[in-house]
């Protein structure tokens, strides 16, 4: 084809389709600044919500491709294209997808779900489906959460709902026991323990420490200390307040007896 018969063809090609090409154009450019403001107002709806970041992110480019895509349909359109025939064969593939990636979209269905209710967020202690933990991450198609010896759970969104969850929050109340002898001197044992509990850090001043006698055993009386702590601090707190009971009682000579049992032996004169 020489040079006259292309220039021909292309000025046959402006005038036939020169403005489907510039509505096309038109059409994609005005698509991409609607994307990038219902991008904006989603998101800054979502951070009005405590969106967690990385799913607030996905749901905005989710929104932004799905706003460019209409466009790119509308475009196509402009040229002549069965845009019908193309969606419903995106619709036929769509289902396809769907039945093949059923789990999949079980679980993404149920992360939107605990997204949107909040039955529990990041940071927060939970207990689940026999495991516990603190919440570290809620992702579309697993939560994880952090064990106590630093292992990671994570849990399917799916066997989430419908399960009875135990929300700690994010702070947790710690259940010590300690025996003292019945000779001792309750007040001084009680308030001993109310030092230790003031004195620490980790130890919570709202909501108050509950410590008292919950039980007459048989060698002992035991003092149930419950002070309240921040989750993180769970573990380090009951170690340090242990240690710090056991000191403080040998300081003031507070005895923590260990079990006995007293035997009489009764001496029977022998039958004449």
């Amino acid at each position: 084809m020489d040079l006259t018969a292309l220039k021909d063809e292309l000025e046959k090609f402006a005038v036939d389709k020169g403005f489907d090409v510039v509505g096309a154009i038109v059409i994609l450019a005005v698509g991409g600044y609607a994307a990038r403001g219902v991008g904006r107002m989603l998101d800054h709806w979502l951070q009005k919500q405590n969106m967690e970041p990385p799913v607030r992110s996905l749901l905005v480019r989710l929104s932004r491709l799905a706003v460019f895509g209409l466009a790119v349909i509308l475009a196509l359109d402009k040229f002549g294209v069965n845009t019908t025939s193309l969606v419903a064969g995106i619709g036929v593939a769509g289902v396809g997808v769907g039945l093949a990636l059923q789990g999949v979209l079980g679980n993404i269905f149920a992360g939107f779900t605990i997204i949107f209710t909040k039955p529990f967020r990041v940071g927060e202690y939970i207990e689940i489906l026999g495991v516990a933990g603190q919440v570290t991450n809620i992702e579309l198609t697993n939560t994880k959460l952090l064990h106590a010896d630093r292992s990671i759970v994570s849990i399917p969104n799916h066997k989430i709902l419908g399960e009875i969850l135990h929300n700690y929050g994010t702070t947790r109340q710690i259940d010590l026991v300690v025996g003292v002898a019945y000779q001792t001197d309750l007040p001084l044992a009680l308030g001993t323990v109310r030092a230790i509990l003031a004195a620490n850090p980790r130890v919570l001043k709202d909501p108050i420490a509950s410590v008292g006698i919950t039980a007459l055993g048989e060698s002992s009386i035991t003092i149930s200390v419950q002070p309240w702590v921040k989750v993180p601090d769970f573990g380090a707190a009951q170690l340090e307040i242990y240690e710090a009971i056991v000191a403080k009682f040998q300081a003031n000579n507070i005895e923590i007896p260990f079990p006995q049992r007293d035997v009489r032996l009764i001496n029977k004169a022998p039958a004449a």
